[in-house]
């Protein structure tokens, strides 16, 4: 099994100490928790796109491109990119770049996004976002796999024989699809043969499994070897300390200041309580063993072998936070690899060009 970590780039005040720190702040600690996911030896680091509040992550390709400035091992992950959004062409110039920059270490997670405040900036109505996220990806496919494209798009100018530059490093860049309530995205990995890459946030497992039971099926429709699908999953919290007395009563303070969050936008919390919130949803809080035991009942309904975990503190301090990833890569992480798999391919750049002969006599 492979662990990547992520953010969302959430810009609100920290719900335990409710101190609100500056853009720029906010920008270094992600980049801070990029470095720390890298240190402890995470495969992955994923930053969101939301183009509304409270979210300052509009821009991933920037952020992840500083990131990979900074860093060399860690594999680096969009969550999601919101095609449904963009242009696939301007899309696509972006990721290249990032990809030739990182030296191959990008994967893309797309999705549709999602909020109405995001979809009035772009002018995109709930009636078309399905259309426009499938006909984005496929000519954002088309460009990365084509050194001419020739396409009508119904939401773009059309193409004519274009060339977009600059040409992939990654031959073709890793795509998964995220969903999390949707049957439409889950589709559409499956007829590419793409891997699946399950939110598994709001609810309780019952919605996400059925979804990833419905990719599995749609993908032996379409002819696909059933042992290439791969899966990834989220988690709502995360959270390990060395007892589950200690876990819970050093969390309980973030889930009480998400509730006054939640009830402040009026909006009523699926798990209304914390001892709730650990039983009935993907929130990994507690003792090691406790954490191992609940990934491999997730494991069992979802068969996935990629897990995101929480990059930033999100109302812990700094040290509970660091020391909760420290204790998960001891003592919990090597008893996940071992007896869960990895996804079906090598985790380091797809199909890249290999490097060019060197001159005579050098």
């Amino acid at each position: 099994m492979k662990f990547i970590t992520i953010t969302l780039i959430v810009h609100s005040p920290d719900p335990v100490t409710g101190r609100q720190p500056s853009t720029q702040e906010r920008f270094r600690q992600v980049v801070d928790s990029a470095l720390l996911a890298e240190e402890l030896g995470f495969d992955g680091f994923g930053v969101g796109e939301r183009h509304e509040r409270p979210f300052i992550s509009s821009s991933p390709p920037v952020v992840l491109s500083h990131v990979a400035a900074l860093t060399k091992r860690i594999r680096l992950f969009t969550a999601v990119t919101t095609l449904s959004l963009l242009d696939p062409v301007r899309a696509y110039e972006d990721y290249a770049t990032l990809d030739h920059l990182s030296g191959g270490r990008l994967e893309l997670i797309i999705g549709k996004g999602n909020g109405a405040a995001q979809r009035e900036l772009f002018q995109v109505t709930p009636e078309d976002q399905w259309d426009r996220n499938a006909e984005s990806y496929e000519l954002f496919r088309q460009i990365w796999r084509n050194d001419k494209v020739t396409a009508s798009p119904k939401f773009r100018p059309e193409l004519l024989d274009a060339e977009v530059w600059p040409r992939p490093f990654q031959q073709p860049v890793r795509v998964w699809h995220g969903s999390a309530t949707s049957r439409e995205s889950v589709d559409l990995a499956a007829r590419y043969g793409d891997p699946l890459f399950s939110a598994n946030v709001t609810n309780p497992i019952e919605p996400y499994a059925e979804l990833i039971r419905y990719y599995r099926e749609r993908w032996e429709h379409y002819g696909h070897d059933p042992a290439r699908a791969a899966v990834g999953a989220g988690t709502a919290g995360f959270y390990a300390a060395p007892t589950s007395q200690q876990a819970l009563a050093d969390y309980r303070p973030v889930f009480e200041g998400y509730l006054g969050f939640q009830k402040r936008l009026g909006v009523e919390p699926v798990f209304p309580t914390l001892e709730d919130f650990v039983e009935r949803s993907s929130a990994l809080i507690g003792s090691p063993q406790q954490i191992v035991d609940k990934v491999h009942r997730y494991h069992q309904r979802f068969g996935h072998s990629v897990l995101h975990l929480h990059a930033e503190a999100g109302g812990l301090t700094d040290a509970q936070h660091r020391d909760s990833l420290e204790l998960f890569q001891s003592d919990i992480a090597p008893e996940l690899r071992r007896s869960i798999p990895d996804p079906p391919w090598a985790w380091a750049p797809v199909n890249t060009p290999a490097p060019a002969p060197a001159p005579e006599g050098a």
